[in-house]
């Protein structure tokens, strides 16, 4: 038995002579004998060199392909983390866009809520204003008037206190008449002093003054209000305001006299009686000191430039704090485009009744008036005109109803409003309408449009002037 097997195996050795490999595996079967099964490699295959490594490269080969699978699955998963960044980027962009744009609408409309609680308080003043007026009396039938000349006839229209003197009463009497209905249509405060009364002014005084918006035909004679008492007050600038607004009132009038190197007090007083007597009910301190004579009031701000330089100031009177600045880019300040009068009057506030304007000149304008409209609120330029009106020709200058005005002279008694600059149209125009300075140095001028009056500075006196308009 063992012979046989002995042979069996040599046999089979021999037979695979040249093969790689042979197995010979020992095993019992169910019977519980012995079993040897030999395995060995095909001709074919044996003749084929085995790859390097056998089962530890294809396991290896299969753990490859396991982390390429993985390595895939993980660039995918970062190109899809890189969109959805992005996509939450775009997203944030969008609603920040979106903020910046509500923002936006909220100051708009709270400018539109401060503007319709002004236009309220406006009603509501007038309101109370028109309730307390106290209706005109009743004239007499006969109510003379003595001028140089004549003596008008009888009639409602002539004020029963501009009758005639008596030769028992003073040179100089002090009138105020609260419900004179003369002048512009609306209710008109008249307070000044008179001897005489030329038929001339009267004409003016009366219905023939234009309510609407037109050329200025003519000035009348200035009417003196107060003298200032000392040195300070030889220059300075004096106004009411023609939009007023809480806590002030239609009557306020503001002074500020100009003499020095530290202007800051703004003088306050209830009305023209106050001011004649010269005790202010309101003194209010400028954070920023003011130069020249060019400041203006305008819904209860004060409009002035910031000593030694181009700065816009709007100081808000109700909280006596500065609202809003900005430069007048290139502008001269500080005696480089002044009025012929000097004061380093280089930048001039004007109002009418368009809005709130400024007068100046620049480098560009090499000395020629320069008018913008600014806005109000904080002071940007809307639009600008360049004039060819050369600023130091002129001793002063104002605006009624978008035109620009000058004064020829300052100092000479009887002199003119010698050209005229349309904004509508863009030109400009000589003209001679008379005008005068009674006291022979005049640095400040400035319309009212509310009043329809002229202010002015006429060394050291606070006068007015009233003016008639063109149909």
């Amino acid at each position: 038995m063992w012979l046989q097997v002995a042979m069996f195996v040599t046999c089979l050795a021999l037979g695979t002579q040249g093969q790689d490999r042979a197995t010979l595996l020992r095993t019992n079967n169910r019977d519980g004998r012995c079993q040897y099964t030999f395995t060995v490699d095909s001709p074919l295959e044996a003749s084929c060199p085995a790859p390097a490594g056998g089962p530890k490269l294809s396991a290896l080969e299969s753990r490859l392909a396991l982390l390429e699978a993985q390595v895939s699955r993980l660039v995918a998963g970062q190109a899809g983390a890189g969109a959805a960044s992005a996509g939450l980027q775009e997203a944030y962009s969008q609603a920040m866009r979106e903020k910046v744009q509500l923002q936006r609408d909220k100051d708009r409309l709270d400018r539109l809520t401060q503007d319709l609680q002004r236009r309220l308080e406006e009603l509501r003043q007038e309101n109370e204003r028109l309730q307390a007026r106290p209706c005109p009396p009743h004239l007499p039938p006969t109510a003379p008037l003595r001028d140089s000349n004549q003596r008008p006839s009888s009639g409602p229209n002539v004020p029963s206190h501009l009758g005639s003197r008596s030769q028992g009463q003073s040179e100089r009497t002090s009138v105020r008449d609260s419900a004179w209905p003369l002048g512009s249509p609306g209710f008109q405060e008249l307070k000044a002093e008179v001897t005489e009364l030329p038929a001339s002014q009267l004409s003016q005084e009366s219905g023939e003054s234009s309510t609407g918006c037109g050329e200025l035909v003519s000035v009348g004679e200035p009417v003196s209000h107060r003298k200032a008492d000392n040195i300070a007050g030889k220059y300075g600038v004096w106004m009411q305001d023609p939009e007023p607004v809480a806590p002030y009132g239609s009557t306020m009038i503001w002074r500020i006299d100009t003499v020095g190197t530290d202007v800051r007090q703004l003088f306050g007083y209830e009305d023209m009686d106050q001011l004649a007597r010269g005790f202010p009910t309101k003194v209010l301190l400028l954070p920023e000191p003011m130069e020249s004579t060019g400041a203006a009031l305008y819904r209860g701000s004060l409009y002035y430039q910031r000593r030694r330089s181009r700065t816009m100031m709007r100081y808000d009177l109700a909280t006596e704090s500065v609202a809003a600045r900005r430069d007048l880019t290139h502008a001269g300040f500080h005696g480089q485009y002044p009025y012929s009068w000097g004061g380093y009057t280089d930048i001039d506030f004007a109002v009418d009744e368009q809005g709130l304007w400024v007068i100046y000149s620049s480098s560009k304008a090499k000395g020629a008036i320069v008018v913008s409209q600014l806005d109000p609120n904080n002071l940007e330029v809307k639009r600008s005109w360049e004039t060819n009106i050369r600023k130091g020709a002129v001793a002063n200058a104002f605006m009624i109803c978008g035109r620009l005005y000058t004064v020829a002279s300052y100092s000479s008694p009887s002199t003119t409003i010698n050209h005229s600059y349309d904004t509508a149209t863009g030109k400009s125009k000589a003209i001679a309408v008379p005008f005068q300075n009674r006291y022979r140095y005049n640095s400040m001028v400035d319309y009212n449009p509310a009043h329809r009056k002229l202010y002015a500075w006429d060394n050291f006196h606070m006068v007015t002037y009233s003016v008639r308009l063109a149909n």
